[in-house]
């Protein structure tokens, strides 16, 4: 019989494409790959840095595998497994941490699963960490993650992500289209691009070899693909070129998400990101003036060291100008060996907490005007597979969810609709199929 592997993923869209492709690596070697919720041999646990209480949440799901399994030879891998590894293995039940180098060898390191008294831990330097290893997930949605770039250069001051996944570094631009074909042949219709700072594609060896745009025009030109999305994209790596290229294209779809973190150009400059609020006004009004029914998402921090209360109303009132769509709302938190850890102008933790709550609130705000002028359209969705209490949902190229009872044959399928109305509870109603609607 074969031994039985299951995984759990915490934060971003790049680990999932990792931990699908680590998957099929004990698919491989003989494994059977079953859900979390199984009884298992291995559990996989593949981490992140950048959410809060990564030691508790860790803690928690190495417990409720060993409800499910407790026998069962517990790996954590992924960016809090090479940030601290030494704490990892001091969580009950651990039986080896892999860092960033050795995590895609994993299949090498478990040659036996006796558990023994003292976790193993296989973690090399970061700076060893300089091979791009190929990504994406698979049959866990509709969409896949294609991983097409890892690590950054950048050094904002609240960051480990530098330190937890090393230098920028791309996968070849023959090598992405070749797996977006071999995607297109499964049957998927909608890829999104994924990585640490996507933007920065095409160094390799620690030279660059192409720009992002030299690959998004490759990726255009992949039959059998009908939607190719852009994950996060720093705005100044998003030229008004890859803006002019989208806006034409007919795989690429209307939806950016475009970090900004502050609106204020003095936390800007505490954060050390590499553009002015100014700029950032620019390219919404390119994608806007372009791609009038766009999307466009913002991340920001709220309550990082030395941000006033005129600071965040700053940011506020910037965002609320601003044509953009939603927000994707971050509390600061304290990460060590980063710049900011040492900073003063600490905001206390209530201060961080309402600030928080009110730029949710904007989110809201945002969203439902966003919808507001989508209504009368038509729209194709995309329908995910995913079900719950009788419900699936599905997205329109632009990024609005839709919501309808659950019908198997709607599964990866694009039905035309039309959006109708919004619901007092800020769904949107939509006329054909007469059962569809937004939420």
């Amino acid at each position: 019989m074969n031994k039985k592997v299951a995984f759990y993923t915490l934060g971003c869209k790049l680990n999932y494409s990792e931990t699908s492709t680590i998957g099929r690596q004990f698919s491989n070697a003989g494994f059977e790959v079953v859900d979390f919720a199984s009884q298992a041999d291995v559990y996989i646990i593949n981490t992140c840095s950048v959410t809060e209480n990564a030691d508790k949440k860790c803690r928690k799901i190495v417990k409720e595998a060993l409800k499910h399994s407790p026998f069962a030879y517990i790996t954590i891998v992924g960016c809090y497994a090479q940030l601290k590894p030494e704490e990892i293995s001091n969580i009950e039940g651990v039986d080896m941490v892999l860092g960033a180098a050795e995590k895609f060898r994993i299949v090498e390191f478990i040659t036996d699963l006796t558990k023994e008294n003292k976790p193993k831990i296989f973690n090399s330097p970061i700076s060893e960490t300089n091979q791009f290893v190929a990504s994406y997930s698979f049959g866990d949605r509709t969409r896949t993650f294609l991983k097409v770039q890892d690590g950054c250069d950048y050094s904002c001051t609240f960051c480990t992500i530098p330190l937890a996944r090393g230098e920028s570094r791309s996968d070849n631009i023959e090598s992405v289209v070749d797996q977006a074909k071999e995607i297109a042949a499964s049957g998927v219709k909608e890829i999104v691009l994924t990585g640490v700072n996507i933007g920065d594609f095409g160094i390799r060896a620690g030279k660059r070899e192409h720009k992002f745009l030299d690959l998004v025009k490759a990726l255009d030109k992949v039959d059998g693909i009908n939607r190719i999305r852009i994950s996060s994209i720093e705005p100044n790596l998003l030229s008004n070129e890859i803006i002019g290229f989208v806006a034409q294209s007919n795989r690429f779809v209307p939806h950016f998400h475009i970090p900004l973190q502050s609106g204020s150009d003095k936390i800007l400059g505490l954060m050390r990101r590499r553009y002015k609020r100014d700029l950032y006004i620019d390219r919404v009004k390119t994608i806007k003036r372009l791609m009038p029914n766009a999307c466009i998402g913002v991340d920001v921090i709220v309550g990082f060291p030395g941000e006033t209360r005129e600071d965040f109303i700053d940011t506020y009132n910037f965002l609320n100008d601003l044509d953009i769509s939603y927000l994707h709302v971050f509390t600061y938190s304290e990460r060590e060996n980063t710049p900011a850890f040492e900073m003063e102008g600490v905001v206390p933790g209530s201060q961080r907490a309402d600030r928080s709550k009110m730029l949710h609130i904007l989110s809201e705000k945002k969203r439902r005007a966003f919808y507001q002028t989508q209504l009368g359209k038509e729209a194709e969705v995309l329908f995910e597979a995913d079900h719950k209490e009788g419900f699936m949902h599905g997205f329109t190229a632009n990024y609005v969810k839709v919501k309808v009872k659950y019908d198997p044959l709607l599964v990866n399928e694009l039905k035309q609709i039309k959006l109708d109305f919004i619901l007092p509870e800020g769904d949107v109603s939509i006329t054909e199929p007469a059962e569809l609607f937004i939420h």
